[in-house]
């Protein structure tokens, strides 16, 4: 018996919605079970948006909804169980336990071990009755002894923790979460804090917290039809945290646009308390589809003295932020290069820095240069035989640049001159460099008003992102692509990264 979701929706008559999503948790190890048990009728939890809809539908209480609807009002579809099917992502999800009590809907969807066609009858799921007992454990905790709006907030809140406890991985262990709350407050009254061997002082100041989220942005790209482009996202949340007492806690949440990324192959540091399942598997691994979790993502922990990363993460996003064409063409001691470059319309157009880097090994150094350039400045590094296009600080308002030029070249001096093994001939690339402040690629983002921290004093919290290139290449699209050089050269970095992760946190 296991639950695969659970919603509370608050009813809103009047609202373009009729309704908001107050709470819901997904449990990613139950959905995988329901994949096998299901089989060719298995249909995925749906996000929120489609979710809260069709159950606002089905329930009739969608504001324009007076029309007669044979699916769902004729008689032979009279229902006394509180048990419903909702036509999402083109199919049927069933079934969906569902009721509305005092202008909140309590919902959930709870896991069949078989095949859902046909239906098997209700008194055969026991997954069903235990909805029930979630729901009314969950309804009970919410408006005992609630008085306004800010207790019922408060109560949301403490609800991941709660259910961390009162329903591990979606099996039901305890229906009262008054009883999960009482035993986490009881522990921390009966269990007098002592100062852990790791942390060699207390801080003594003003309190503060200092939240910094740097994303680097790897690519390859080839602009040929027969090898796709690559690219991937690595993320690092980093922290520091002066507040006074021994062991003081923080909760940090990291949150995700609507059309974000959501994030994959989660690392934490070894403070973090708690974890929801749903982020720990997580991985880049499987296929994305629809039942991704995307947060929002919730980090409890008792933060050492120095700033440390808190957690690592991937993501896919679904293009790169710089498409980049490169061309060289060798005519005896010339090289003829040109070069497009396309900011996606979705990035920010406000770097700090960023500058193209043209390399030619293997050759003399440079002793005359004859070029075009549509925007920026370039700059010549004769015995470097480097080219260095200076991009500036903005993309104009195409989005769209380019360099066209033809690159002489004198005698070759073999102590003097950079040489590669790899780039020779018309195998060369040109690398992007550059860094774009207060954004993410992915969108992710800490909200400074959701951290929360249990300490003396009320701290001062700021929050920083950054997005930073990372061996960011494109190929010469005319020479043969060095597949083999760029996914050892990609691979070799990932291992460096998590070689570091593993060794040096």
């Amino acid at each position: 018996m296991a639950q695969r979701a659970v919603w509370l929706i608050s009813h809103e008559p009047g609202t373009p919605l009729c309704g908001t999503v107050r709470f819901s948790r997904r449990y990613p190890t139950v959905e995988k079970r329901a994949r096998v048990f299901n089989g060719t009728s298995y249909v995925p939890i749906p996000e929120d948006g489609p979710f809260l809809k069709a159950l606002l539908f089905e329930l009739r209480l969608l504001d324009d909804d007076k029309d007669f609807v044979e699916s769902r009002d004729s008689c032979s579809h009279i229902n006394k169980t509180s048990v419903y099917g909702l036509l999402v992502g083109g199919g049927e999800l069933w079934p969906v336990v569902a009721f509305l009590k005092n202008n909140m809907i309590y919902a959930c969807v709870p896991l069949v071990e078989q095949t859902l066609s046909p239906r098997p009858p209700l008194i055969s799921i026991s997954g069903i009755s235990q909805s029930f007992e979630l729901l009314f454990g969950i309804q009970d905790f919410l408006h005992l002894g609630q008085k306004n709006d800010t207790e019922l907030n408060t109560k949301l809140n403490q609800l991941p923790d709660l259910l961390l406890q009162a329903c591990p991985f979606g099996t039901l262990l305890d229906a009262n979460l008054q009883n999960s709350l009482d035993s986490i407050n009881f522990a921390s009254v009966t269990h007098p804090q002592k100062q852990p061997a790791w942390k060699v002082g207390t801080y003594k100041g003003k309190p503060q917290v200092s939240i910094s989220i740097t994303e680097k942005v790897k690519s390859m790209q080839y602009d040929k039809q027969d090898i796709a482009d690559t690219w991937q996202v690595v993320g690092a949340v980093t922290c520091k945290c002066d507040l006074e007492g021994i062991m003081p806690n923080v909760t940090i949440s990291l949150s995700l646009p609507t059309n974000g990324s959501p994030l994959q192959d989660i690392l934490v540091h070894p403070c973090v308390t708690s974890l929801d399942s749903a982020i720990l598997t997580s991985s880049s691994i499987d296929a994305m589809d629809d039942s991704a979790f995307s947060g929002p993502y919730k980090f409890p922990f008792t933060p050492p003295l120095e700033s440390f990363n808190l957690c690592y993460y991937t993501s896919q996003v679904p293009v790169p932020p710089i498409l980049g064409f490169y061309q060289m063409k060798e005519e005896e001691i010339q090289v003829k290069i040109t070069v497009n470059l396309k900011l996606h319309e979705s990035v920010k157009n406000n770097f700090e820095f960023c500058e193209a880097r043209i390399p030619f090994y293997n050759r003399g150094p440079i002793t005359h240069v004859e070029y075009k350039v549509s925007f920026g400045q370039l700059e010549v590094f004769r015995e470097k035989s480097l080219l260095i296009w200076i991009i500036g600080q903005k993309f104009p308002k195409s989005m769209e640049i380019s360099l066209s030029g033809t690159v002489t070249f004198g005698a070759k001096s073999h102590e003097k001159q950079p040489f590669d093994e790899i780039c020779i001939g018309g195998t060369a690339y040109l690398k992007l460099h550059f860094k774009i402040l207060d954004y993410t690629l992915t969108g992710c983002y800490a909200d400074q008003h959701s951290v929360q921290v249990f300490a003396s004093g009320k701290p001062k919290i700021s929050t920083h992102r950054k997005l930073i290139s990372s061996d960011y290449y494109i190929w010469n699209s005319k020479a043969p692509a060095p597949i083999t050089y760029g996914s050892l050269l990609l691979i070799s970095h990932c291992f460096r990264d998590i070689h570091r992760l593993l060794y040096h946190p």
